[in-house]
């Protein structure tokens, strides 16, 4: 299909989940703003795509910084019509461990990223979107947030990433449900293990034993699965406020 004239802000757009979105969304005509602290990759992804690709460097957890994102978006491409929250970082740290009680600041900075992140690109684009013209349908936009299955299955040592990711989770429901008005859907997708450069470099005893806990198929997530759900929560109009876990059916264990 054609996404000729859509523009789209993908935070963490330059690598990993977002990147596989940016790929797939521009190479059906969408033209995407990809919103990363890395300017040497965003530069590498905006060369390969082109004229419907644009970088622009953001600090997720600074309102200014996301709110210029937004506008240099609108400035650029002239509307915006959807936000993909890919933007994160994980952590593996106990709540207690030899060397004492979970570091106040690590936890601060995983919640500020993943939380506070998500939250600021929503309501800036949100702003943004709220002046489209409505569809047949009476919308105007979508915001797809991006959890993890640890907001449900936490496994030790991701306490302030899975308080982090639930809080995400938690939010999505009731932002869909201030947006309405605006005609502004709101969905969160909780991917499971994916097969990210994040991934790629876990040892191979981590990847194994988290292997042990998917379903079927028994492999990695692709990148390309993953913005298949993305497009199609763009695409698909009636859903709005739900949270779908891709993940092949995976539990996490106690491991």
């Amino acid at each position: 299909m054609s996404r000729a004239g859509q523009v789209y802000i993908v935070t963490g757009g330059a690598s990993g989940l977002g990147l596989g979105t940016v790929q797939m969304l521009t190479s059906e005509g969408a033209s995407c703003a990809i919103l990363d602290r890395n300017e040497e990759l965003g530069a590498e992804v905006v060369a390969k795509i082109g004229a419907n690709a644009a970088f622009f460097p953001v600090d997720v957890t600074d309102e200014a910084s996301c709110k210029k994102a937004v506008d240099d978006t609108v400035a650029k491409f002239g509307r915006l019509d959807g936000v993909v929250n890919c933007a994160g970082v994980g952590s593996a740290t106990t709540t207690l461990g030899k060397k004492g009680p979970h570091p106040m600041g690590l936890f601060d900075i995983v919640v500020k990223i993943n939380l506070y992140g998500t939250f600021n690109l929503s309501r800036f684009g949100a702003e943004a979107m709220a002046k489209n013209e409505p569809d047949a349908s009476g919308l105007r936009g979508i915001i797809v947030n991006v959890a993890s299955v640890a907001a449900q299955d936490g496994q030790k040592g991701q306490v302030a990433y899975a308080a982090s990711k639930g809080g995400v989770v938690a939010m999505s429901l009731p932002m869909a449900r201030d947006l309405a008005r605006f005609g502004i859907r709101v969905n969160c997708i909780a991917p499971g293990i994916m097969n990210t450069p994040l991934m790629q470099m876990a040892p191979q005893k981590i990847k194994d034993n988290l292997m042990k806990s998917v379903v079927a198929p028994k492999r990695f997530g692709d990148m390309s699965e993953f913005a298949q759900l993305c497009c199609h929560l763009i695409d698909n109009k009636y859903m709005n406020a739900q949270l779908i876990r891709l993940d092949a059916g995976i539990r996490m264990a106690n491991l």
